[in-house]
């Protein structure tokens, strides 16, 4: 009967664990395309920065989606996806704070 509730637990713990990777995943690209857009609108982004940005977004979500396909996203896929995530935002950044301009 322990083994079966530590068992049980574990597994409610790993799908928690999944999920919230998943959310936190899907946040940050939404923080992201939300700062993309708003780059496009305040014009501190050009077309030019603004598409090359966004194909990172694209090629992000063909990783995640590629991880997915089997079924299980392991540990170093979720590694590898962040770390794509965090520099897609700083490029964001460095793309935002240059000094071209769209006027």
């Amino acid at each position: 009967i322990m083994k079966m509730k530590f068992l049980l637990a574990s597994v409610i713990l790993a799908a928690f664990t999944i999920t919230n990777a998943d959310a936190q995943t899907v946040k940050r690209a939404k923080n992201q395309h939300q700062r993309i857009r708003q780059g496009v609108k305040s014009g501190e982004l050009t077309r030019a920065e603004a598409a090359n940005v966004r194909n990172d977004q694209r090629e992000i979500r063909q990783d995640v989606k590629e991880a997915k396909a089997d079924g299980v996203v392991t540990t170093e896929e979720k590694k590898e996806i962040k770390q794509e995530q965090r520099q897609a935002s700083r490029k964001i950044y460095r793309k935002k704070h240059n000094a071209r301009s769209r006027d």
